[in-house]
């Protein structure tokens, strides 16, 4: 067998002192602290023939280990296209202290670089060609890469996705792609047969954490001059992994960590306390930790001074606080601190668990800190713990700001692939819309809950990539199809003065990863609470277009819930700020839209969206006598109402319109589907009259309670769209709506229902009365509102709906 020679082709050394991250600049950070002997030692123990390190316009790194076997100087050469100072980075190895100080005076221009580097016969590469070091890589640029140089790199601390589409470009050059280029710019290419590329690897490791990652593997290469000439002949291979924004944020944070321990002399704490210990184990390795009585009883002496510290809301306190309890209680990590040999790389997904539980242990603390000092009108506590929440976001940064370049990464091989694709009249596939839509209801019994439910199976069978993301602290199995992501809440947060209504906060970080990893295009929120701000920040870091529902009147329902018309208006702020935030706000109705212009979401924004019925579902072929058998109503024409029993809904209303019916006719029942705040109350007040509380009802029952009554009365204020009252129209009964919010929009007056006066309690006694007396118009009116559903079918709805969340943008 013909041995291999093997190199990482781009390593950094601590003579990489100046980041190109913001993050690290912030900090004040260099770009690398790691020393050149243990590059050396760590690739020789990863099986690496030849040794190199490629700082940033430096050597230092490998005039230290000139002496050493099987090394040889090489860096990385900062250039500029001279038009408009687009950064490159190129590769260049094997270099004499003579050719580096000449290549610092002709760096500045990218062709005069190349032109020293080829007439010195310099084996160099574009490094990470894909990759816009300043944001200023164009197309444009690239195509002029592909005629200055001959070998180009496969980085292993970028996305895969720039890996792939370098890779595909490379094998569909041919010789007429030349002719075109060199005719665009009006040079000629730099090297002969230039269609024909050569490629290498190199892990681009700066923190010690991955070196050796990605490299370089040449065939039968019997030394350096030979192991560099088959580079040039195209003979080389690059083997390993790419990087993902774990592994990104593990550097990050390993970067940052060895930066403080430098800084604050940390070296002498480390084996003194446990916290320190992980946090070297997990972001330092190379270290063996003395073994000694003395440090055992150190450690176990802090760990009990820690656990008996109140987590005071100071990120640190709470910090070390929650990290202590994980080393003690996480096998996983408590293993890691203890073992002996350091992991080195593949560390980015158990450092992912420890920093994503130990961060949402501290926000799930601040928030139900923010809400209940909200709640209690403690403004000033508010700011307080809100600065608190901003230094653990600036914690967490490493991890924003990965995910958020590795997905503007694979958006750049996109464009990148369709425009080489269209030059060269190549067909590609269409990009895959796939929507998140994060609700808070999903498992809740409710329209919207059942909406969206219906939009799951309506999404299947038309092959839509529709996923609903939701929180919920149930044992809730998961969804067989993926259809459905079910997030454990980090913390739960009940009103008082509204105990079935609990806000959950949602895991950040999770569901960052989840829709990174799933690849989602476009983001669907249905509400503005914790979800809802989640989905937002989502969309913000992976730069995904979002668009949002209006589908609840929180500002009014607050008012109802309070009588506090400040807190109502304090409401309404925080929704418009919201709203104005999504790139498309669907309002469900023109009533609706109309308010949320009035209060102050740019028009511009608001697109009033279709909605549908499931009208094999909701039939009049399912009246069957259902309450007659079950409930033993007989005979009198049935009221029904379906919904959330609460006064927000108007029911008072409804209960007063009905006492004064009863002293008219005897022929009336009323029966009330659902459960709420109200329903005792109302209960009692309707006590011995024809009234039926049935409690919630799903599936059939629902269905059939629908089509089994005669007349539906929905006398709510605060509804945007009221899906009830299709429903029951397409059920084939009529229904009796006010004229406020967006059910009225849902029915045709005096055909399939009536639209009265809202708040009237003796408009709605006389409708009901004046339909109940006619029951030729009843029946008349139900078969008009049967016909009127049948031309809103959910299916035609939600394909209409699902072009316009491909509009977002």
């Amino acid at each position: 067998m013909i041995k291999a020679t093997r190199a990482d082709m781009h390593v950094h050394s601590k003579y990489s002192r100046k980041p190109s991250q913001w993050i690290l600049q912030k900090m004040g950070c260099s770009e690398s602290y790691t020393e050149p002997l243990f590059i050396y030692k760590r690739l020789k123990d990863k099986g690496m023939c030849l040794v190199t390190i490629t700082d940033h316009n430096c050597i230092s790194g490998c005039l230290e280990l000139a002496h050493l076997e099987d090394t040889f100087i090489s860096q990385e050469i900062t250039t500029y296209f001279p038009e408009d100072r687009c950064k490159v980075h190129v590769l260049a190895y094997n270099i004499t202290e003579q050719q580096h100080q000449d290549i610092q005076m002709v760096r500045q221009n990218i062709f005069e670089l190349v032109d020293y580097l080829n007439h010195q016969q310099i084996i160099h590469a574009a490094a990470h060609p894909l990759f816009p070091v300043n944001g200023k890589l164009s197309f444009e640029h690239f195509e002029q890469l592909l005629l200055l140089f001959k070998i180009f790199e496969y980085n292993g601390a970028r996305e895969e996705s720039l890996n792939n589409a370098l890779r595909f470009m490379l094998d569909q050059l041919c010789p007429r792609d030349f002719e075109y280029l060199e005719d665009k710019y009006g040079y000629k290419a730099r090297s002969e047969r230039p269609w024909e590329k050569g490629t290498i690897g190199g892990s681009d490791d700066h923190s010690s954490l991955n070196i050796g990652r990605m490299f370089t593997e040449v065939p039968g290469a019997c030394d350096l001059v030979d192991f560099l000439k088959k580079i040039e002949n195209k003979d080389a291979q690059a083997k390993g992994l790419a990087s993902t924004p774990k592994t990104m944020a593990h550097n990050l944070y390993s970067i940052g960590y060895q930066f403080c321990k430098k800084r604050f002399n940390l070296e002498k704490h480390v084996w003194r306390d446990s916290f320190l210990q992980f946090m070297d184990k997990a972001l330092h390795p190379g270290q063996v930790p003395p073994k000694s009585i003395l440090n055992s009883i150190y450690r176990f002496i802090s760990q009990r001074k820690m656990s008996s510290q109140s987590a005071s809301g100071k990120l640190h306190q709470l910090l070390s606080a929650e990290t202590q309890k994980l080393i003690r209680t996480d096998p996983e990590i408590k293993t890691m601190v203890n073992a002996s040999i350091n992991p080195y790389e593949h560390m980015g997904a158990k450092w992912f668990r420890f920093a994503n539980q130990a961060s949402n242990k501290v926000l799930a603390h601040w928030a139900e800190q923010l809400l209940s000092q909200a709640a209690s009108s403690g403004f000033m506590g508010v700011f307080q713990t809100l600065g608190s929440a901003g230094s653990l976001y600036t914690m967490l940064s490493p991890y924003f700001f990965s995910y958020s370049m590795f997905n503007q990464d694979r958006k750049m091989s996109r464009e990148f692939i369709l425009r080489f694709a269209e030059r060269k009249g190549l067909n590609l596939p269409d990009q895959e819309m796939k929507v998140a839509h994060f609700t808070d209801t999903f498992y809740e019994v409710n329209g919207v809950a059942l909406t969206l439910q219906q939009q799951v199976s309506t999404a299947a069978k038309l092959d839509r990539a529709l996923t609903i993301l939701t929180c919920h602290p149930g044992d809730i199995r998961p969804s067989k199809d993926q259809s459905v992501k079910n997030f454990k809440p980090i913390g739960v947060f009940e009103l008082p003065e509204y105990p079935e209504l609990k806000l959950f906060y949602p895991p950040l970080l999770e569901m960052v990863e989840y829709c990174f990893e799933e690849r989602i295009t476009h983001i669907h929120t249905a509400t503005p609470g914790p979800i809802g701000m989640t989905a937002l920040a989502v969309s913000r870091l992976l730069q995904i277009p979002i668009s949002g529902t209006y589908h609840t009147s929180l500002p009014q329902y607050t008012g109802y819930l309070t009588n506090d018309h400040a807190l109502e208006s304090i409401m309404w702020k925080y929704m418009i700020w919201y709203y104005n935030q999504l790139d498309t706000v669907f309002a469900p109705s023109q009533s609706t839209a109309d308010e949320l212009k009035h209060k102050g979401v740019r028009t511009e924004k608001i697109k009033v969206y279709p909605r549908g019925v499931d009208t094999e579902r909701f039939n009049p072929a399912k009246r069957n006598g259902f309450f007659e058998k079950n409930y033993q109503i007989n005979g009198r024409v049935k009221l029904l109402y379906v919904g959330r029993v609460s006064k927000e809904k108007n029911m008072h209303i409804l209960e007063h319109a009905f006492k004064d019916l009863c002293s008219q006719t005897t022929n009336v029942h009323l029966v009330i589907v659902g459960d709420g705040p109200y329903r005792l109350e109302m209960e009692q007040n309707l006590k011995g009259l024809p009234v039926t509380f049935t409690g919630y009802l799903k599936g059939e029952s629902l269905t059939q309670a629908f089509a089994s009554s005669d007349l539906f009365v929905f006398p709510s204020t605060t509804d945007t769209f009221g899906n009830v009252v299709l429903e029951a129209q397409a059920s084939g009964i009529p229904a009796i709506v006010v004229n406020q919010g967006g059910p009225m929009e849902n029915i045709i007056h005096q055909k399939t229902g009536l639209i009265i006066p809202a708040n009237d309690i003796q408009a709605l006694k006389e409708s009901i009365f004046g339909l109940v007396s006619n029951p030729e118009r009843l029946r008349t009116m139900g078969q008009e509102a049967r016909l009127y559903m049948e031309g809103r079918s959910f299916e035609k709805a939600f394909d209409q709906a699902w072009k316009m969340y491909g509009q977002s943008a």
